[in-house]
């Protein structure tokens, strides 16, 4: 199964990227991560929405086919651990690939966020992007293990 994560900005610190990596090796098999980063689109003044738009349109050329759409949100549902791998699982019988998207600055494009299924919260909190991505990638990593009965988490 694909779990593609569509992230705007490319310019990372090394850190996220490293960490990224780690989850991303580590689902290869019948659980894959894949990450495509989308360009910032150009700000000038104070109207973001140009740009929120272009992001918006580089993010669907870059969803899988029939993927379930999932804009990770600041306002979005929250999940366990549990919860995520019962979502995965649940994506994986169907057979469809699996888009998180990670707006820019300024959010999601709202048509974008229209088209999404599930909008997922990581934290109340607002995250910069790079930590958003790294804790995407080990939560679906955790979720993943769970399914597979692996050690890796240790609830309860």
């Amino acid at each position: 199964m694909l779990l593609r994560l569509i992230a705007a900005g490319t310019r990372m610190p090394r850190w996220v990227n490293e960490g990224y990596e780690e989850y991303a090796v580590r689902l290869n098999a019948d659980y894959r991560l894949e990450l495509k980063e989308i360009a910032l689109g150009q700000r000038s003044g104070s109207n973001a929405q140009p740009a929120v738009a272009k992001e918006g349109e580089r993010m669907l050329a870059a969803l899988p086919p029939h993927a379930y759409i999932v804009a990770l949100q600041v306002t979005g549902q929250s999940m366990t651990s549990e919860q995520l791998a019962r979502f995965l699982a649940t994506r994986a019988a169907e057979g469809r690939a699996v888009a998180f998207l990670i707006g820019g600055p300024d959010g999601i494009a709202p048509e974008l966020d229209a088209r999404a299924q599930t909008r997922w919260s990581l934290s109340a909190l607002t995250l910069p992007h790079g930590m958003a991505r790294l804790m995407a990638a080990e939560a679906l990593y955790r979720a993943v293990t769970i399914i597979k009965g692996h050690p890796y988490h240790r609830a309860g």
